[in-house]
C-alpha cells in the first residue's frame, strides 16, 4: 500500500519513523512518502517537507507567518493527490493536520490519527471535527480513551511509543560517553530547554543560571536535532556548562536530575527515572490567550497520566531564578529522589507496556 504521513517536529518524526519500521513488517510493499525529519528519511520513501521549514510557535508567529502557511496547506493537497495514498497518517501537529484532514475526507481518502490531538486540554469542540474526518484514531495516553468514550467515539489505545523507544536501546558504555564529550566525573544535571529557538531563547538563560549554584554538578545542555551548536554558544557563559547534539536519551540515561521544558521531553525524563523540575514560559500574549482556552490543572504529561503533581511545574512567572533554585535542591534530597522514583514506577505501569507502534501498524494494515 500507499502511506501518505504528516509528521512536525522532533518527537512526531521519531515516533513516525517507528510506525514506518512497523509498517514495513505488516506490508511487503509499503511505500512512503512524507512530511517529516531525518528519521523518517533513513527509514526510506520520500521526504516531501522537512519540519525545519515550518516550526512555527505561538499565536503571534503564526499570524506573522500566515501567508507561508497558507502555502503549505495549498501545496500539501495537491501533493496527496498527485501521490493518490491507500491510507493517509497524520502524527500529532493537529494545527496543521486537522486541516488537512478535512479536506482529506472529503475527498474520500482514509484517514487515520496517531499521537491524538490534544483536545482534552482545550476547545474540546473540535472532537466533533476528528469524529467526522478521521476514520482511525489510535491513542497513546490511557486517560485518552476514556475522554473520547464521553463522546460517542471509539478509539484504539495502543500503548506509548515512548515505551518502545527507550526499552529498546542499548545501554551506553558512561566512561566512554563521558570522555567522547569531554564531561567531568560530577553527577550530571540534564537541561532540556526545548527543541524551537522561541522556547530556547525563553529557558535556557534561567536554566544556566543554576550552573553557579550547584557548581558540584556538571550540567550538560540537551541540544536539538533542529539548532546548531553555534545558536546555543550565545548562552554557555561558564566552563561548568558543556553541550552534547542529538543525544538526549544517552544524557538521560546517565543524568542524576534535569530541567526540562514542558512537552514530550518530560515523559521521557520520567521513564528513564530521572527527577525533573518542569519549566514553561511563553509569551505574554500566547500566555494569556492559552490561560483563557485551556482547562487543566497541569501541563507536564507526567502529572496529567497520574492525576496529581508528582513533578513540580514552574509556569510562566514562576519560572525564575529563585523557584528554580529551591525545586532543584528539592529533586536533589534523597528521601525526596526516592518518592518520586516510587511515582514514576506507577507511571510506567499507566501506560501500558510496549508495543505501540507495532500494534498501531496492524490495525492500519487491517
Amino acid at each position: 500500500m500507499k502511506y501518505y504521513i504528516l509528521a512536525g517536529e522532533a518527537s512526531g518524526d521519531l515516533h513516525a519513523s517507528n510506525l514506518m519500521k512497523a509498517l514495513q513488517q505488516q506490508d511487503a510493499n509499503a511505500d512512503f512518502r512524507f512530511w517529516g525529519g531525518d528519521l523518517m528519511q533513513a527509514v526510506g520513501g520520500t521526504l516531501v517537507k522537512h519540519y525545519k521549514e515550518r516550526a512555527f510557535m505561538g499565536f503571534g508567529e503564526v499570524i506573522m507567518n500566515l501567508p507561508t502557511i497558507l502555502g503549505l496547506f495549498k501545496f500539501c493537497k495537491k501533493d496527496i493527490t498527485k501521490y493518490n495514498p491507500d491510507q493517509l497518517i497524520f502524527i500529532d501537529n493537529s494545527g496543521f493536520n486537522l486541516r488537512i484532514a478535512k479536506w482529506a475526507k472529503q475527498q474520500n481518502y482514509k484517514t487515520n490519527y496517531y499521537i491524538a490531538p490534544q483536545v482534552w486540554a482545550s476547545r474540546s469542540g473540535r472532537v466533533k471535527d476528528i469524529k467526522r474526518d478521521i476514520d482511525n484514531m489510535f491513542v497513546t495516553l490511557p486517560f485518552e480513551k476514556e475522554f473520547y468514550k464521553k463522546y460517542n467515539y471509539k478509539v484504539n489505545f495502543v500503548g506509548h511509543p515512548l515505551l518502545d523507544e527507550i526499552e529498546g536501546r542499548e545501554q551506553i558504555d558512561e566512561g566512554k560517553f563521558r570522555k567522547e564529550h569531554n564531561l567531568s566525573d560530577k553527577k550530571i544535571i540534564a537541561l532540556l530547554p526545548g527543541s524551537r529557538k522561541q522556547e530556547i531563547n525563553k529557558m535556557l538563560a534561567v536554566m544556566l543560571k543554576m550552573a553557579d549554584i550547584f557548581n558540584e554538578f556538571q550540567f550538560v545542555i540537551a541540544g536539538a536535532p533542529s539548532q546548531d551548536y553555534e545558536f546555543y554558544q550565545q548562552f554557555i557563559k561558564t566552563e561548568n556548562v558543556k553541550f552534547i547534539s542529538n543525544k538526549t536519551y544517552d544524557l538521560l540515561s546517565i543524568s542524576y536530575a534535569a530541567l526540562v521544558t514542558s512537552g514530550t521531553a518530560t515523559l521521557e525524563t520520567a521513564l528513564f527515572k530521572v527527577p525533573e523540575v518542569v519549566c514553561y514560559k511563553g509569551s505574554w500574549l500566547s500566555y494569556q490567550i492559552a490561560k483563557r482556552i485551556i482547562t487543566l490543572k497541569y501541563i507536564s504529561l507526567v502529572n496529567l497520566i497520574m492525576d496529581r503533581e508528582v513533578v513540580t511545574e514552574l509556569i510562566q512567572n514562576d519560572f525564575n531564578e529563585k523557584r528554580l533554585e529551591q525545586e532543584l535542591h528539592k529533586i536533589l534530597d534523597s528521601q525526596y529522589r526516592q518518592e518520586m522514583f516510587g511515582d514514576y514506577y506507577d507511571l510506567e505501569q499507566k501506560l501500558g507496556g510496549a508495543g505501540a507502534s507495532e500494534n498501531t501498524a496492524k490495525l492500519i494494515v487491517g
